[in-house]
């Protein structure tokens, strides 16, 4: 163990490896950027510094970017460090990430000292508005920082930091170094944005990483490659020619970006598809409708690809029959917009070979399909089993009679079962199948329907994939209830909006789509249910061939005698059933859950761990963790599909990071060094003067000097944009308020109301623009409304008209531009603001406040209350009030009722008519309640 030079009493530190002992000690003595490779433990060396700051117990540290779980990491490892150091002034970690905890409550942990994991939004508040003084902090730790860039919240919290405090450390962490090496000079700009000088780089391959972890105590791993069955191999060609298809329809599109990249090996990297569709971004407006459709398509098609490793044959072919029903036009649609893969032939392959898994057999059989079926036309139960799942139940067997010849464990480990899986939906489908793998085996041996089951003794999934297909075939049934009901619905509404076209719009004339109709789009053509559309259609069974197959997987005695799992638990006679488990007995099933799988393997200790998906940072977790106790043996079983996509997407992972570190070691070795680290310019007064004088004397101004930067009043809710960061960047005080009227304020005489284009859309829709628009005429002689554009799109309004053409008519213009117009027709006072990007909006509002008096920050707070309210009880939540005003019967009129008097939607759906008839009338109410309540199964 370590111990900290210049204490009285040692810190106990838990850091056994030598590469971890080396990497303490060089962020204990200077600020630097640490890259770790995923699986070394990066949370393990974060606890154990913040431990050794804790243990004086006068520090202020504060940890920015940690999410939940990390926090509820860092808070129990520092409880218990401090129970085994004994140190009386140690703190702990206190938790800042909540609205609801008052300024007072905040002010007064500050002033006590100890380290505190704050979310960014309040963070930036407090330190604007002084509530915590940087000055007073004794350091930053970063995590996560490969998410920081120029315009985020965490630059703009480390620029204030190191403005005003310069002997603090910082430290920042990531185990994540794809990031770093996209762009030009990705490491040196991202030291940049964090302060820093110096990266620390620590991967897989760095000599001490490697002799820590190659020594004598290495884990015993036992590599499955397991045969994918034929049906799943097809299936997996099958997609991977539509994705290979579809990448080279992207590249015909002519968006004149580079696609070398664009491959089919880049596919299988899990954000292919939001790489794709973050370079097509700017041009996304010119792009054309089926360009888009393929983008889409793609992340589709990825999702099959996974499911088709982890879903069972059952719910894989549950999954496809809800893609194709996702995909099928509207009702009364004449638009044919499918998606183009699913015309290849390979997409018929995907579906046919899908539902042969499960079921077979056709309705123009000669033959019965089996000995077993009487009809000719019926269906045979196939129910395909996963190949791993029989290997999972011989690594099972092989572990007991491991067990059994070898009783007595020679170490500390616990002799429990870890099964890592990807997700929580993986990890229910294995414990279901250990569950019940031997119940067929013991009815077949009883009704000797299978002979060699007595010979073989097999563990077998027929009774769980029985048991899903009776599901499956059941859901079938209600989904074709649903659709054809919604149909029905659809089709009067479009009939009723026909008839009434016709009536009023056409004025005798025809139809503008009457020759359509009269080639194949009448009432007669449709009424045999056929789409107009050349919709995508698939064979479906009869209704007599599902009858037949639901009659023999029909549960029989055996299955009646097998236990629903439970799904809760009350727990109401636990003094005559609570006993704890043996952990020799315990096989745990568990989904990959990144650094918290290292908490997961010192609890369990597990002696042998079956890797059911392939994962390189879990082996590297394994690894450590062995290498750091001596006195435990793990055992690894390493189990992938041979010749799958899981396999490649492994190795190509591997490979990527490898890559990643090799370019950052070059980059480091070749890069710059940054001087200027203390977030500011100059620090010259004379500069600083001359700086803030205002030069513009037209219109017989005044030549005014001053050596007090401007100020700017910004509404809290607006840190969520990178405006206030850029604001302060040009040397502006922002202060942050709870504004009611405006969401900037520039001097006493000029509001502003900033949107961007959606939430200009939005605010046009709910009619929300209107009254703001309104109170900031009453209140203020100059209102301005700001237009605002993303910097990396285009400067203009078309690429929007396709969000308001769903809804526009020709009694109601919608249109973005006409609203625009009728706004300033109504408020001739109100300017309109248009800016590319929220840098051209920082020289603007530069440019807007020369020559003009700073604000008061109490009377912008003031304006728009009445007398003794409060600023707080003003905000309401705006996008429930827009899902609520799309509710039938509800109008402008009663929804601030409803708002006032109901907490949230759930508490709306759930409420009686006679209270929706008091909060908003009898009609009104009545369309509520029947919009909340009718049925989806009713015709």
């Amino acid at each position: 163990m370590l111990s900290e030079d210049g204490k009285a009493s040692a810190v106990k530190l838990s850091l056994p490896l030598e590469y971890q002992q080396d990497l303490f000690s060089e962020l204990r003595s200077e600020d630097e950027l640490v890259i770790l490779a995923r699986g070394l433990g990066l949370l393990r060396v974060v606890t154990n510094l913040l431990h050794s700051y804790d243990v004086a117990g006068h520090n202020l540290i504060v940890v920015v970017g940690a999410d939940e779980r990390e926090n509820g990491w860092i808070g129990e490892a520092l409880a218990e460090h401090a129970a085994i150091s004994r140190a009386p002034l140690a703190r702990g970690l206190s938790r800042v990430n909540t609205d609801m905890m008052s300024v007072g409550t905040r002010e007064k942990m500050y002033s006590q000292g100890g380290i505190f994991s704050i979310t960014s939004r309040i963070l930036v508040v407090d330190l604007l508005s002084k509530l915590l003084n940087p000055e007073t902090i004794t350091g930053f730790i970063v995590l996560h920082s490969e998410r920081i860039v120029a315009t985020s919240l965490e630059a703009f919290i480390i620029r204030i930091y190191r403005q005003l405090n310069k002997a603090g450390f910082l430290k920042a962490f990531s185990d994540n170094p794809e990031p770093f090496t996209t762009g030009f000079a990705p490491l040196a700009t991202m030291m940049r944005n964090l302060f820093l000088r110096k990266p620390s780089l620590w991967p897989r391959f760095h000599v001490t990483v490697a002799q820590s972890l190659e020594g004598r105590k290495q884990a015993e791993v036992i590599e499955l490659e397991v045969p994918m069955t034929e049906g799943m191999r097809d299936i997996q060609n099958a997609i991977l020619e539509c994705v290979e298809v579809s990448i080279s329809e992207l590249k015909k599109a002519g968006t004149g970006l580079e696609l070398d990249d664009w491959t089919l090996d880049s596919a299988l990297h899990k954000s292919f598809d939001v790489i794709i569709r973050r370079q097509l971004d700017p041009i996304w407006h010119r792009v054309s409708y089926r360009t888009r459709q393929i983008v889409n398509d793609l992340t589709v098609l990825r999702s099959i690809l996974h499911a088709l490793l982890t879903y069972d044959a059952v719910s894989f072919n549950k999954y496809l029959d809800t893609i194709l029903a996702a995909h099928q036009p509207p009702p009364g649609s004449t638009r044919q917009n499918q998606s183009p893969w699913l015309f290849l032939d390979a997409a018929n392959t995907i579906f046919e070979t899908a539902k042969r898994r499960v079921y077979t057999g056709k309705a123009n059989d000669a033959e019965a399909p089996g000995a077993n079926a009487p009809l000719p036309d019926s269906l045979r139960p196939v129910l395909e089993e996963q190949p791993k799942w029989a290997l999972l139940a011989e690594v099972l067997q092989e572990v007991e009679r491991d067990v059994y010849f070898n009783p007595t464990i020679r170490d500390s480990s616990n002799g429990t079962i870890l099964i890592m899986c990807s997700d929580q939906g993986t990890s229910r489908q294995i414990r279901e199948y250990l569950q019940t793998k031997d119940v067929i085996r013991e009815e077949t041996a009883d009704k000797e329907i299978i002979p060699e089951a007595n010979i073989t003794a097999q563990p077998s999934a027929t009774f769980m994939m029985r048991r899903k297909l009776r599901s499956y075939l059941n859901w079938k049934k209600d989904f074709a209830r649903v659709s054809a009901s919604l149909f029905n619905e659809n089709q009067k509404a479009l009939e009723g909006f026909t008839d009434q076209r016709g009536a009023n719009g056409y004025r005798g004339k025809g139809p503008p789509n009457k020759r359509r109709r009269t080639r194949g789009g009448s009432a007669a053509s449709a009424g045999a249910g056929r789409p107009v559309n050349g919709s995508l259609q698939i064979a479906e069974e009869k209704a007599s061939q599902v009858d037949k197959l639901m009659a023999d997987i029909q549960p029989d005695e055996t299955d009646a005698m097998q236990r629903d799992e439970v799904a809760v638990d009350l727990l109401e006679d636990m003094e005559d059933y609570f006993e704890l488990y043996e952990m020799g007995d315990l096989v745990v099933v568990h989904p990959y859950d990144g650094d918290m799988d290292e908490h997961l393997l010192e609890e369990v200790r597990p002696r042998y761990v079956i890797m059911y998906e392939p994962d390189a940072a879990f082996i590297r977790r394994v690894e450590v963790y062995r290498s750091s106790h001596n006195d435990r043996g793990v055992r690894v079983y390493f189990m992938y599909y041979g010749g799958s996509v899981e396999e490649q997407r492994y190795l190509s992972a591997v490979r990527k990071e490898k890559d990643a570190f090799t370019r950052l070691i070059r980059e480091k070795g070749n890069m710059a060094v940054t001087l200027t680290l203390d977030g500011k310019g100059p620090d010259d007064p004379q500069e600083q003067f001359l700086r803030t004088v205002n030069t513009r004397i037209a219109g017989g101004g005044r030549l005014a000097a001053t050596a007090e930067p401007p100020r700017v009043v910004v509404d809290v809710r607006e840190f969520r944009s990178s405006l206030p960061s850029l604001l302060h960047g040009r040397s502006m005080v922002v202060i942050p308020c709870m504004l009611t009227v405006g969401d900037y304020v520039l001097s006493p005489t000029i509001c502003i109301e900033r949107k961007s284009v959606r939430d200009l859309i939005s605010s046009f829709k709910n009619g929300r623009l209107f009254n703001q628009a309104e109170t900031m005429l009453q209140h203020y002689k100059h209102p301005m409304l700001l237009i605002e554009f993303d910097q990396n799109k285009s400067f203009t309004l078309d690429p929007f008209a396709d969000h308001t053409t769903a809804i526009a008519t020709a009694a109601n213009p919608s249109d973005l531009q006409s609203r625009l117009v009728l706004l300033t027709l109504a408020f001739p006072r109100l300017k309109v603001i248009w800016s590319s990007s929220p840098y051209q909006t920082a020289e603007i509002f530069e440019e807007l406040k020369k020559n003009q008096e700073e604000p008061d920050p109490i009377k912008a707070v003031q304006i728009g209350l009445n007398a003794g309210e409060d600023p707080n009880d003003q905000s309401f939540n705006q996008t429930p009030q827009d899902m609520l005003r799309a509710v039938p019967g509800i109008t402008a009129k009663n929804m601030n009722r409803i708002t006032l008097e109901v907490d949230n939607i759930l508490e709306v759906s759930n409420l009686d008519q006679g209270t929706l008839d008091d909060l908003v009338g009898k009609e009104a109410g009545r369309q509520v309640y029947r919009f909340f309540n009718k049925s989806v199964f009713d015709d």
